[in-house]
């Protein structure tokens, strides 16, 4: 590291002191508040991609880069990346049924199950689709687990647990105990299912192994979703899928003369086999809006003074879920303040103040990324349409979410990648006055919900940072208890919003230690690395061998 950069904070609970050694005054709170007000208003109607609140926020990025001193980092001399993609969306209503042992249960759509469809066609037609349960609907040979054993699941909707088999279990088994992998995501299970033949997809929700309650999941799957454009879509797609609740499932089981319990036990074990749930058949009718659209990523860039075609990359996703039902006090608009326009907040005075100190020896891009709540698309997009060569980006840390409630004695990251930036971070905070606090809940799987994981399968060695829980008012406890409430009700929802109680300290002191670290990796020689046991260390090593 070429500049030595002292302690940065005060003792902890004071205020931050924004010392000379952050240029431009450094990390300023009520900069990162302003942002997140003026991103989390009404007039950007959630952030949805493709929308009007897209432009309002696109524009508004633009402009804070540009104020910042950063240069633009776009196609063609511009401040975006284009991002093509499919939009697709419920249109009109959605008829749902179920028919067992002789008898019809009309289903309705966002209280007993959510239905969409990426399949490429504009109406969905399920007669009389037979029901079967997957277990956790899980082909790893590696770990020498089948859940399919050759099932013909052809014309057929998939009933799924989400989550691991080792969720619920006493001891850790084939999957890592309660720290989610990737097989647990609800990403894996649908592509999983597509390539088994399936026709539809209905995953069991249940609120701990999902991470988030049925409203979470109400207000993603009434919203649209969307896909990279492509020739075989429908080989990627079932026809339908969505969720169920749980108690929807226990009485279908009861029904099919099963226990649901007992069955998730059974799905638990490597000799799970596949079961027809009874005579069970869902059928489901609806109309699909299918087009094609293309939002944008944003980016910033600061010429690098020494290795320049060398980068170092901050992200987050501008994104949120746009107008939806309005919820009990009237409000339709899905502000997205804590998620995630205090990332955006962030990577904008990141670029303030570099551009306000002497210039890093590798390149900054700043991004503000698109389409994260849709699956990532913004940040996989760029990692498959690199503006600077991945082989020669040394990391990415992605911001996300950072806390509303005031400071905290700690800072966190995301999951357990197995990086070497986990380790920088640690040694970055202790050595200025904070504590680093690994992934509390690594059974959320949130390393697989954040734009860091689409580089990190690129091989780039990337985190997302995080607020910590330790509060300096009100210790681990409360601020459990703030982020507690805040999945409960407020993930995803109109009431994640900016108020005049925001308390941005915590934030600034957070952001500090993000501009020193990168600071430290756009100066020094040494290259961030996936370490044994990672699966994107291959990825890497094989990039290396093109960067030498």
């Amino acid at each position: 590291m070429k500049h030595a950069l002292p302690l940065l904070l005060l003792s902890l609970g004071a205020t931050p002191a924004f010392a000379a050694d952050i240029p431009g005054g450094g990390i300023n709170p009520d900069h990162l508040s302003r942002h997140v007000r003026v991103l989390a208003s009404d007039e950007f109607e959630g952030r949805a991609p493709a929308t009007r609140g897209e432009e309002r926020t696109v524009a508004y990025v633009v402009e804070e880069l540009k104020k910042a001193g950063v240069q633009s980092g776009g196609e063609r001399g511009t401040w975006t990346q284009d991002v093509p993609l499919v939009r697709a969306q419920v249109e009109g209503a959605v008829t749902a049924s179920l028919r067992i042992g002789g008898e019809t249960q009309v289903l309705a759509n966002g209280e007993d199950v959510v239905l969409q469809s990426l399949s490429p066609v504009d109406r969905i037609a399920l007669t009389d689709a037979p029901l079967v349960f997957v277990g956790y609907g899980i082909d790893a040979p590696e770990r020498g687990w089948d859940d399919f054993k050759d099932a013909d699941l052809a014309g057929k909707v998939a009933v799924v647990l989400v989550n691991d088999p080792d969720f619920e279990t006493d001891a850790p088994g084939a999957f890592d105990g309660r720290a989610v992998t990737y097989y647990g995501r609800w990403t894996y299970k649908y592509e999983e299912l597509a390539r088994q033949g399936a026709a539809g997809v209905l995953i069991v929700h249940e609120t701990a192994p999902a991470a988030y309650g049925w409203a979470t999941v109400r207000a993603s799957g009434l919203s649209a979703v969307f896909d990279i454009p492509r020739p075989d879509a429908a080989k990627y797609h079932t026809r339908l899928r969505g969720w169920m609740q749980r108690d929807l499932a226990v009485s279908l089981f009861k029904r099919a003369g099963l226990d649901f319990d007992a069955e998730k036990r059974r799905a638990q074990t490597k000799a799970f086999t596949p079961v027809a749930l009874g005579d069970a058949t869902l059928s489901a009718t609806f109309a699909v809006k299918r087009d094609q659209v293309v939002t944008r990523n944003v980016i910033g860039r600061l010429e690098g003074a020494g290795r320049s075609d060398e980068t170092v990359i901050y992200s987050a996703h501008w994104d949120a879920f746009g107008v939806g039902e309005p919820d009990a006090a009237g409000d339709p608009v899905r502000h997205g303040a804590v998620d995630n326009a205090t990332g955006v907040a962030a990577v904008i005075e990141l670029a303030r103040v570099f551009a306000a100190g002497p210039r890093p020896q590798r390149t900054l891009l700043f991004m503000a990324l698109t389409a994260e709540e849709k699956g990532l698309q913004g940040a996989t997009f760029y990692a498959a349409n690199p503006l600077a060569p991945l082989a020669k980006t040394a990391a990415v840390l992605n911001i996300e979410m950072l806390s509303p409630d005031g400071p905290t004695r700690d800072i966190a990251s995301w999951g357990n990648g197995r990086v070497s930036l986990e380790g920088d971070l640690k040694r970055v905070a202790e050595a200025h006055g904070r504590a680093y606090s690994p992934d509390p809940n690594l059974e959320a799987g949130f390393f697989y919900r954040a734009d860091h994981f689409a580089f990190a399968r690129a091989g780039v060695p990337a985190i997302t940072v995080g607020a910590g829980l330790d509060r300096v008012d009100g210790g681990v406890a409360g601020g459990k208890a703030l982020r507690d409430a805040y999945f409960a009700t407020c993930y995803h929802q109109p009431c994640d919003a900016w108020t005049s109680t925001w308390n941005a300290q915590g934030q600034a002191q957070d952001v500090a230690i993000l501009y020193v670290l990168g600071r430290e990796i756009a100066d020094g020689d040494a290259w961030p690395r996936w370490l044994d046991g990672s699966e994107f260390r291959a990825a890497r090593m094989h990039s290396e061998m093109e960067r030498k």
